[in-house]
């Protein structure tokens, strides 16, 4: 190698050490105030419980004036067992819908129409519809009936 190329070199690597010890020397910083808590700590107290409803981005009539319905939904025709059949649904109330003129499919402008949550027990659905600001329609739930089978 010649002189020229090992100044090079030489003047990379000095480059590369001054710019990671400046890049970690950085990045230990919080590390260290971490450390040390007591430097520059303030904290802020708030006394009254805020309300957050304008900054979730949802419409006010998706909000004020919506219902829905809480219900166990019946169970599939091709289902045999009653593994996951006690489930508590929480459906929107449909809204305006139109026929499509080119295609003739069902429209619809409403975003919550087809969406369905599911829950593990009716207090935890009413909680979520109440926190929500949603006004909960109506409870449906299938009777549990079990029949007594005779087999010979």
């Amino acid at each position: 190698m010649s002189l020229l190329a090992l100044k090079r070199v030489s003047l990379l690597n000095v480059i590369t050490k001054s710019l990671l010890n400046s890049t970690r020397s950085a990045s230990t910083s919080g590390w260290r105030l971490a450390q040390n808590p007591a430097q520059d700590t303030q904290l802020i107290t708030v006394d009254e419980k805020l309300d957050i409803t304008p900054l979730t981005g949802v419409p006010e009539e998706h909000i004020k004036t919506r219902k829905v319905r809480i219900c166990v939904p019946a169970r599939n025709a091709m289902q045999s067992g009653a593994n996951n059949t006690w489930k508590w649904r929480l459906e929107f109330d449909t809204r305006e819908r139109w026929e499509n003129p080119l295609m003739g499919w069902a429209s619809t402008a409403d975003p919550l129409s087809n969406m369905v949550l599911s829950f593990s027990s009716k207090e935890d659905a009413i909680a979520f519809a109440e926190k929500n600001g949603k006004f909960v329609k109506r409870f449906l739930s299938r009777a549990e009936t079990v029949s007594e089978k005779i087999y010979k």
